[in-house]
């Protein structure tokens, strides 16, 4: 719900301008070096008064998380076409994840990089960190809808945790648990994909990146018999 009153809003407009300077830290220091005290000398302020809108490092690291998460999740699920072939639909929504991650590198490193030294994400993360699968699901899940998404091969080793599935295409007679798990690998693979190259790995290896991204994103829609 949107703030209402002139102090909501005032609040919200601080709120909002504290995590665009963190933001534009994590480009200088990384987020290991975050400091609220040095937002609060950007801004101004005491930094006894930066804790009233974030009581700690943590407190904005979370908030940094969740906004960056949201924000990548938007650019999936904006990339996706219903109406479109599940292949393309696949492409679609990758292309669209690396986009985000080369437009927003600090952040995606926020997000997929090394941990932060004595921080961990709370549960209230989880969801809007998996938005990006659930689109990749979706367009599993309605491949097999339409008869497009052949089972895989093999018996399912029991290896997922349950709450898998519904994120990795739903409940379908075409969609086990080895469909979900190479689901898994796919998913992993497209940022696995995006953090080499973004992080330097594929330095020396790969002449044309975006020739070989969409080569590797097809060869993984391929594997989920897209």
């Amino acid at each position: 719900m949107p703030p209402t009153t002139a102090r909501e809003r005032a609040r919200a407009e601080l709120t909002a301008e504290i995590t665009d300077l963190a933001r534009a830290q994590l480009a200088t220091v990384g987020a290991a070096g975050l400091s609220l005290r040095a937002v609060a000398r950007e801004l101004g302020m005491a930094s006894s008064a930066m804790y009233r809108y974030f009581p700690s490092r943590d407190d904005l690291l979370t908030r940094l998380i969740i906004d960056g998460y949201a924000a990548l999740g938007d650019a999936a699920e904006a990339a996706d076409d219903p109406a479109a072939a599940p292949r393309d639909r696949w492409l679609g929504i990758c292309r669209a994840v690396r986009a985000w991650a080369r437009a927003h590198p600090h952040e995606y490193a926020l997000l997929y990089g090394s941990p932060v030294p004595g921080y961990s994400a709370p549960r209230d993360t989880v969801p809007v960190a998996i938005r990006v699968g659930a689109a990749l699901g979706r367009v599993l899940g309605d491949a097999a809808r339409a008869g497009q998404l052949p089972p895989a091969a093999g018996t399912p080793t029991g290896a997922l945790a349950p709450g898998v599935a519904p994120v990795l295409g739903g409940d379908h007679p075409d969609i086990d648990d080895r469909v979900r798990a190479r689901g898994l690998l796919a998913w992993s693979g497209l940022f696995g994909a995006i953090s080499f190259e973004l992080f330097g790995h594929f330095t020396g290896a790969v002449a044309d990146a975006d020739a070989f991204f969409d080569d590797a994103m097809r060869d993984l829609a391929g594997l989920l018999g897209l």
